[in-house]
């Protein structure tokens, strides 16, 4: 059984920085790309950064520039700074995880950004 545990969601105002952290525990044979994703309300979840297995990263164009993912991989933990933070950016972060090409989830954590 694999679980992905999440924290750091919260309330800032605009301009804040926010920073979430995921650890994977359980029975991890071989931990691949870990992302992390998002969902405002109304709206599908979007992909926000993603932390391969190789060590490279991609970002949401809406994100670039303000926010940074990183990865430890002796911890299984997966970590996404937000800076510079927009109302817009409102919504559930959820953590994800491709474990030998199974797809794991957090629980999700809610960030709140006020004008």
């Amino acid at each position: 059984q694999v679980q992905l545990v999440e924290s750091g969601g919260g309330l800032v105002q605009a301009g804040g920085s926010l920073r979430l952290s995921c650890a994977a525990s359980g029975r991890i044979l071989r931990l691949k790309s870990m992302a992390w994703y998002r969902q405002a309300p109304g709206k599908q979840r979007e992909l926000v950064a993603t932390f391969a297995s190789d060590g490279s990263t991609n970002y949401a164009d809406s994100v670039k520039g303000r926010f940074t993912i990183s990865r430890d991989n002796t911890k299984n933990t997966v970590w996404l700074q937000m800076n510079s933070l927009k109302p817009e950016d409102t919504a559930v972060y959820y953590c994800y995880a491709d474990i030998l090409f199974k797809d794991y989830w957090g629980q999700g954590t809610q960030v709140t950004v006020s004008s």
